[in-house]
């Protein structure tokens, strides 16, 4: 995928600048929209020091998408490592997404035109989150938290986060102008909207899910100022494809 790994910090440093530049220049134009010359003027670097880490815009776009990837798995995990339940990890793990989609909104353009320009590099974006989040539930139904299949669940929990935050962290009150308790700013799902989410889920994961009551639940309302995604992968899962080295 890249021409090459840079060797040094300050290599490392200049990758990490070429790639969140392209974050932002596909983002902001899109995949064909985007150009290297456009990357790498954005970074302050020259066209010859892009060639040293990546062979084309193909496969730095690639990599924006395992980055972002890699990055929504940590805020996720790490959010819901917190927990002491299932639920309560599932709880966490959605802020953690919600909080890093508020704050990486071109994560969700990135990901979606990734469907059209490297479906490999959508396939392995998806497949990575669900196959830490199923690693975690088979842990949970194991000690019979759960009744869900792992696999389904975590497959239902990522589209039900992606919907969720893509609806009020994405789009906000641009959706319908609408007031009321499922209005809500760009960057934050409304306390209702998450309450009403967490019921869901905790009813299709099943009756042992949240040992802790309906509290388990509610307790979002007041931590969910801006808050990320759906799921609580076990990063530990899979990447090979690591930062600068």
């Amino acid at each position: 995928m890249t021409a090459a790994e840079p060797r040094t910090a300050r290599g490392s440093a200049t990758k990490a600048r070429i790639l969140e530049a392209a974050e932002s220049v596909f983002a902001r134009l899109g995949y064909t929209g985007a150009s290297i010359v456009r990357i790498t003027e954005e970074a302050g670097v020259g066209q010859g020091t892009f060639y040293l880490y990546f062979d084309s815009k193909l496969a730095v776009f690639e990599e924006v998408v395992d980055d972002l990837n890699r990055r929504v798995r940590h805020s996720m995990s790490e959010a819901a490592a917190r927990g002491s339940t299932r639920i309560e990890a599932e709880r966490l793990g959605f802020q953690g997404f919600f909080e890093f989609t508020a704050a990486h909104p071109a994560l969700y353009r990135i990901v979606r035109e990734a469907e059209f320009v490297s479906p490999r590099a959508l396939r392995r974006h998806y497949t990575r989150i669900v196959e830490g989040y199923t690693d975690g539930l088979e842990r949970a139904k194991a000690a019979g938290e759960i009744a869900a299949d792992p696999t389904v669940a975590a497959w239902m929990l990522l589209g039900i986060g992606e919907m969720i935050g893509m609806r009020w962290v994405l789009w906000g009150d641009r959706a319908t102008g609408q007031d009321g308790p499922l209005a809500g700013v760009t960057g934050a799902v409304p306390p209702a909207v998450f309450d009403e989410m967490m019921r869901f889920i905790r009813a299709g994961l099943g009756s042992g899910a949240a040992p802790g009551g309906v509290a388990a639940d509610t307790r979002s309302a007041d931590t969910n100022s801006g808050t990320s995604s759906g799921t609580s992968p076990d990063t530990s899962s899979t990447d090979t494809e690591e930062g600068p080295q």
